[in-house]
């Protein structure tokens, strides 16, 4: 039967680094009779331009009728003077709300053959392997009332609103639980119950909800002393879970443990494990078209796309290995560069990594 997969490429380095990860589809469909069947469709930016809104209807029943997203990025300054209710980010919260992709997972490896492209130390750092999940249609992002309004003295006052109901917290927590069985049997999760009564609650429903995971251990932690903690010792974590925000920044924190936010996927799952696959990185709008962009985060997305949609585990081990493979030959796009290595662009990175993806068949 055949897989349809939605691809979106969006804006800046999206269409390029989408196109690497494409050429990985394309070279499964041909060795391994996956069945994969690509669409593709606009958001962010490139809807906005096109259709005058970065979420359109076409976008949305593409997305819809697709079993998996394979998004690029979205975003850039040639769309910010725009009304924040047209901006390209619009598309990528209107698909994770309207697709209901409530369980962000953002893993964060640092590959042995870049411990040195981290800014930490390598004893640090060496051998990092941690998971993020990040609840993700919920919490301040999508909480109402928020807006800009004008205070009886003329002063002007922008205000979003933090709130989370018990059934979105316990689902993210039980995806967190069975993730954390499935690695290292840790669990921590990151809040601000101190001064924060939705966090308050966040932290009470996790508890009660550990109580069906007796085999994980659970600890708490407060979001600025994980925020140092990431730094400090990143390895006493497993698997981290917390809100929408506080997951938003401490997974790009995380990032760069791992030397290049360019070398990070990430999943977006459904009840149903549906998902949207995307880089964690933004659409790089600096250096959009130069062709030297870093591709890997997005194959590595197809991977977990891949692994969590399609249960095809062994292609997407094909993939993990092929892109470990690369970077022991001294492959390097510019932001893992280092002396010694061989600087590479976007479109030769693809291509070796497809190269040694065939070696496996």
């Amino acid at each position: 039967m055949m897989k349809k997969i939605a691809v979106l490429p969006g804006d800046g380095i999206g269409p390029e680094i989408v196109a690497e990860a494409v050429k990985l589809l394309e070279c499964l469909n041909s060795e391994m009779g996956l069945g994969f069947s690509l669409e593709f469709g606009l958001i962010g930016g490139a809807a906005y331009d096109g259709y005058g809104t970065p979420f359109p209807a076409q976008t949305l029943n593409l997305a819809k009728a697709a079993d998996a997203i394979l998004l690029g990025a979205v975003g850039g300054p040639k769309w910010e003077p725009l009304d924040i209710s047209l901006r390209p980010e619009k598309g990528l919260l209107g698909l994770r709300s309207e697709l209901q992709l409530f369980a962000n997972l953002r893993p964060a490896i640092l590959y042995p053959q870049l411990i040195h492209a981290s800014t930490l130390r390598p004893e640090v750092v060496s051998g990092l392997d941690l998971l993020i999940v990040r609840e993700l249609t919920g919490g301040i992002y999508f909480g109402k009332p928020r807006g800009i309004r004008v205070l009886d003295n003329g002063e002007r006052q922008g205000f979003n609103t933090l709130v989370y109901s018990e059934t979105e917290i316990r689902r993210i927590a039980h995806t967190a639980f069975q993730a954390a069985q499935k690695r290292n049997r840790r669990l921590c999760s990151v809040d601000k119950a101190n001064v924060l009564e939705c966090t308050e609650l966040w932290r009470e429903v996790v508890t009660e909800t550990g109580k069906h995971y007796p085999d994980v251990q659970l600890s708490h932690m407060y979001v600025d002393n994980a925020a140092m903690q990431l730094v400090r010792a990143p390895k006493q974590f497993d698997v981290m879970v917390t809100t929408n925000m506080f997951g938003d920044i401490l997974s790009d924190a995380a990032a760069m443990l791992t030397g290049s936010i360019g070398m990070l996927p990430s999943a977006s799952l459904a009840a149903n494990n549906k998902g949207m696959y995307e880089p964690i990185h933004g659409s790089a709008p600096d250096i959009a078209g130069q062709g030297i962009a870093n591709p890997l985060a997005t194959m590595l997305s197809v991977a977990m796309m891949l692994r969590y949609t399609f249960a095809e585990t062994l292609a997407a081990e094909a993939i993990e290995k092929a892109v470990d493979a690369v970077l022991s030959a001294h492959l390097r796009t510019a932001d893992i560069y280092s002396d010694g290595m061989k600087k590479i662009g976007t479109v030769m990175m693809g291509d070796a990594v497809v190269t040694e993806l065939k070696k496996g068949f």
